[in-house]
């Protein structure tokens, strides 16, 4: 009997052994791979730190936090399939994270997933009030040709407090492009899409109000060009 005691005992000793020493194996091997993230991403490779956060992510579980910096880093990387694969995994468990779900959101759009990304948009906004989710709804919107709820969210984006820093990169030409303000943005798409609607009294009126937010505004100068030039025939 005391045999099978002290038997059962040392086997629980070496259990405890063995678990101990895995999980000191499991720390060190994750102390190793996040050395070498850093020093990877100290030599700009982007690919050798993927491979390193994928290693640290299958030793800790699905929950490691290293899932949210792989999505970090191939979305700073444009690597937007990857990248939305990540955040749409992450979502699963962490649904109401806003900046996974804007993270998604644009690499659909940068993926050309235009009706995903604009459903991605309509639940970013829905939680935001953002009038740059609402903007950025309404192009993907009127890309789908739904001019009535493009111009209604562009409505609604105009009507959201704006804090001026946000701006729009626009492609004037092969060789310029331009960044404008947000709210300028705004009330130039707000054109397009009423010109679409063949609303050229109210587009007319839009494009005015784009170049007296920013005077230099090229496309909005052109657009207004053309419809008084329509108006003139």
């Amino acid at each position: 009997m005391f045999k099978l005691i002290l038997m059962k005992r040392i086997f629980v000793i070496i259990s405890f052994l063995i678990a101990a020493s895995a999980v000191a194996q499991t720390a060190n091997s994750v102390a190793f791979e996040q050395q070498k993230i850093k020093q990877a991403l100290s030599y700009g490779d982007k690919s050798i730190a993927a491979n390193a956060m994928y290693s640290i992510i299958m030793l800790e579980g699905p929950q490691s936090v290293y899932k949210d910096s792989l999505a970090y880093l191939y979305f700073n990387d444009r690597n937007f399939i990857s990248c939305f694969l990540v955040t749409n995994d992450i979502l699963k468990t962490k649904p109401e994270h806003l900046e996974f779900m804007e993270m998604n959101a644009i690499s659909l759009e940068s993926m050309g997933a235009t009706q995903k990304a604009s459903e991605a948009y309509q639940k970013l906004f829905a939680k935001t009030n953002n009038n740059y989710h609402a903007y950025k709804l309404a192009g993907l919107q009127l890309i789908m040709n739904k001019f009535e709820d493009a111009y209604a969210s562009i409505k609604k984006a105009d009507q959201l407090p704006d804090d001026g820093t946000t701006k729009i990169n626009f492609q004037v030409n092969k060789n310029y492009n331009q960044e404008v303000g947000l709210k300028a943005s705004m009330a130039y798409l707000e054109g397009i899409i009423a010109m679409n609607l063949n609303k050229n009294a109210e587009a007319k009126i839009s494009f005015e109000r784009a170049i007296k937010l920013f005077p230099e505004f090229v496309l909005a100068k052109g657009k207004l060009a053309t419809l008084n030039a329509e108006k003139k025939e």
